[in-house]
């Protein structure tokens, strides 16, 4: 006889399902005794370089703000101007 049925019959709940194990990181080491893997430095590296591109882009939208259309809707004047 089945667990499944031999549960059913005496009543029982049904046995609970094991949890998911979590897929490891199995790509190497950077330095041995560093805890991070090669995959983690790229995420870090990709990520870093996302960010520095959304400065830029803060960066150009403030000037762009600052330099012409603050000016242009008499916000303030610039000193150079």
């Amino acid at each position: 006889m089945g667990e499944a049925k031999r549960r059913a019959e005496q009543g029982l709940p049904a046995r609970p399902k094991p949890p998911k194990a979590v897929p490891q990181d199995t790509s190497p080491r950077i330095a041995p005794w560093l805890p991070l893997t090669q995959r983690q430095g790229e995420r870090f590296v990709q990520l870093t370089t996302r960010g520095a591109w959304i400065g830029i882009g803060s960066l150009v939208v403030f000037w762009i703000i600052v330099r012409f259309i603050g000016p242009a809707a008499g916000w303030w004047t610039l000193a150079d101007g």
